[in-house]
Order: structure tokens, then sequence, then C-alpha cells
């Protein structure tokens, strides 16, 4: 065989390993890593990716902390991340509003694309309150909510690994336990509220599912998504709703500057009533580290807890 022919040989043997090791679902691991790469793209489902599949998986969150996903802008880098991962992890319901083209490439290619929206009860979704045609997609902000969506990760990591169907189940079953007695303490801390006091007013309208599943009032300044702005009319119909209402506290976002509930505190007074900023929330990310709210659940209690100190 020729020096040629013996190249040509070698390449096209190289090409036909590399096309075979394109796999989905991912059923032999490379050996070095022995983990699955995910990519999640907010931090609740990073953190629920990270519990869910434990030390089978690396993770890698696309958003910090803080970071808004309704805004969120893609880098070159991001795009290089997911195509070169195992799974892919997305909320959709348009919270990733700018990514949708990203996903839809994606499933074309060798990554495994779990996308929360698609296996969700539609039953317990809401819609906008500023369009009828859209979904409201903060679906964290209910627990028993969040345990479909722990159950939509874990069966996706199964799919795409069943060499580790009995630890994503194991952790999975451990986790809605967790989400149980979550639920309960939220509970629990809101029954300290009379139902008149129970009244929660956010910089944007991230808190729907909150007020559904606990009972609350809740208004946002700005819509479901913060590519809206609050305007003047919005302000002013508030104001006067928290002044009508004697509402003791609103409450500024970590991912939504504060300047529109301060405006809107300025706005209260300036019609003779003073409300306080009750404190800091988070909604579309979890806290950074130290905050006490880095993962899910202590991200949860921690809002639970300023709310009600706050409006108590």
């Amino acid at each position: 065989m020729s020096y040629k022919v013996k190249g040509l040989f070698v390449v096209v043997m190289s090409l036909i390993l590399m096309l075979t090791g394109c796999r989905q679902p991912v059923t032999n691991l490379d050996a070095a890593k022995d983990k699955l790469n995910v990519v999640a793209t907010t931090t609740m489902l990073a953190d629920l990716s990270r519990i869910i599949g434990g030390e089978k998986v690396s993770v890698n969150g696309l958003m910090g902390p803080g970071i808004d996903p309704h805004l969120y802008q893609t880098s070159a880098g991001d795009v290089t991340l997911m195509q070169n991962a195992d799974i892919v992890v997305y909320n959709g319901l348009h919270l990733e509003g700018k990514m949708g083209e990203i996903f839809k490439n994606l499933n074309g290619q060798r990554v495994f694309v779990i996308c929360i929206e698609k296996d969700l009860d539609k039953s317990v979704l809401l819609m906008s309150e500023d369009d009828e045609s859209v979904h409201d997609p903060h679906i964290w902000f209910d627990a028993a909510i969040w345990k479909q969506a722990a159950q939509i990760v874990a069966d996706g990591f199964v799919h795409a690994d069943p060499d580790g169907t009995d630890l994503y189940k194991a952790n999975l079953e451990q986790y809605l336990l967790e989400l149980d007695e979550l639920d309960a303490y939220i509970k629990q801390r809101v029954s300290e509220l009379p139902e008149g006091q129970r009244v929660l007013i956010t910089a944007h309208d991230a808190f729907q599912y909150f007020g559904k599943a606990y009972g609350f009032e809740v208004h946002g300044l700005q819509g479901i998504s913060t590519d809206a702005e609050a305007g003047t009319a919005d302000i002013s119909a508030l104001s006067d709703f928290i002044v009508e209402r004697q509402i003791k506290a609103i409450f500024v976002e970590s991912s939504v500057p504060p300047k529109t509930i301060e405006a809107l505190q300025a706005a209260v007074r300036a019609r003779g009533f003073n409300v306080a900023i009750g404190g800091e929330l988070y909604s579309d990310s979890l806290g950074g580290e130290g905050s006490g709210a880095e993962t899910y659940i202590l991200t949860f209690q921690s809002n639970i807890d300023t709310i009600v100190n706050a409006l108590k």
C-alpha cells in the first residue's frame, strides 16, 4: 500500500471514529472525565442539575447571580460551550428570550436538550397579565411546580446516561422531600401575616406563581419581562394603591436596577405616606457566593423571611 493510500486510510478511519463518537443518548462516557458535561442557562437550573446529577455531572451555568435572563445576550463562548456539552438544560416559556434560535440549532446536533417547558404540566402555567397569549416563565416560585422541573431534569439525565439511573433517581427522591419541607416552611412563615397584609409589590411581575401558591396579592411595576419600562402612569397608579391600602413595605430585586422601586417610594412619599423598602428579593437568579442564598432552597427561604419580616 502506498504512503498516499495509507494516509487516506488513516484520515477516513479517524473520521469514522469521530462520527461514531457522537452519541445520543450518552451511553459510554469518556473514561478520562467520567462525567456528563451539562450546561444550564439560569442559576436555578444549574443548581437543580448539580443536585440531581451529583457526582456524575459537571455543570456550567451560563448566567451568574444577579443576571437578568430576559435580557441576557449569549457570547460566542456560550454557544461553543453549549455545542460541546452532552446536555443543555433551559427553562423555555420565553424566559431566555434572546436565545431561542440557539436552542433550535442545538436540537440538530449531538447535544441532548432538556427544555423544562416541553414536559411541564401545562395546567399549572399562568398567563402573562400583559399578554394573554404568553405564559409567565417564573415557575420556580411555586415549590410544587419546581418538583415537576426536578422530575423533568432527572428523566433527561436518565435518558442521556442510563448507567446513572439509580443515582439520578435517588437524588431526585431526596430532593423532592427537601422541596416538601421548603413548601411547609414557606406556608408556616406566611401564616404569621394576617391575610390583609399579604400584599407583595416588587420591581417586575415575577412573583405571580408565588402569589397563587401562597396566598399573596402581587403587583409588579414592570411586566413579566424586564424589557418593558415602567411608565409614570404605572408608578402613579401603584402609589395610590399603596397609600389606600397602607402597605408597609415594597421590595427591590437582585436582578433589576432599584431605580423604579425608589421612584415608587418617592411618589408614595409625595402623597404623604411613608413606605419602606423592605429588602432585596432574589427573582430571576439565586444569590451569589457568601449571600446565604446560593441554592434554590436557601434563596426561597431568604425571600420568604424578607417578605414576612418586612410586612409584619
